[in-house]
């Protein structure tokens, strides 16, 4: 403990021969710190990209996987809903004849599916599949840009 404290009390001491080893900010000229400014950011874009590479890669095959459970879903439900339409053509079938069951409740599907058909035409439409408030954004920073440059 004693030699610790008489270490502690006496002035820090550099070696000449290491001095110049890591030069501070302060001893290097502007233009390189610039050229290091430069290389570091472009080391940051590229590490950055390879992330989002990464990324993306993983939330594509999350998005597949998904996929693949949904049309296995799909399928089974379309089967399901095959039988239901199926049990109640049957059932229709005790108050009207056959074929009268099979056109009501073919009928009932078909306005159904027109109905759906018509609503996803309409929501698949240009002006809604604009992406305006990323246009709206966009053109705030061109605008922004522009009065930075001015000054």
């Amino acid at each position: 403990m004693a030699s610790y404290e008489s270490r502690r009390d006496e002035p820090l001491r550099v070696d000449p021969a290491h001095a110049d080893a890591h030069p501070t900010t302060s001893d290097k000229p502007l233009s390189s710190l610039f050229s290091e400014l430069a290389g570091e950011t472009t080391t940051l874009v590229r590490k950055e990209v390879e992330l989002a590479r990464a990324e993306m890669s993983e939330k594509m095959s999350q998005a597949a996987s998904g996929a693949v459970s949904l049309a296995a879903g799909g399928m089974v439900a379309f089967a399901g809903l095959i039988f239901l339409l199926l049990s109640a053509t049957i059932g229709l079938s005790y108050w009207v004849d056959d074929w009268l069951a099979a056109l009501i409740v073919g009928g009932v599907v078909a306005l159904i599916g027109l109905f759906m058909v018509v609503s996803g035409k309409n929501r698949l439409s240009a002006e809604n599949l604009q992406p305006k408030r990323t246009m709206e954004t966009l053109q705030d920073d061109k605008q922004w840009a522009k009065s930075q440059l001015r000054r």
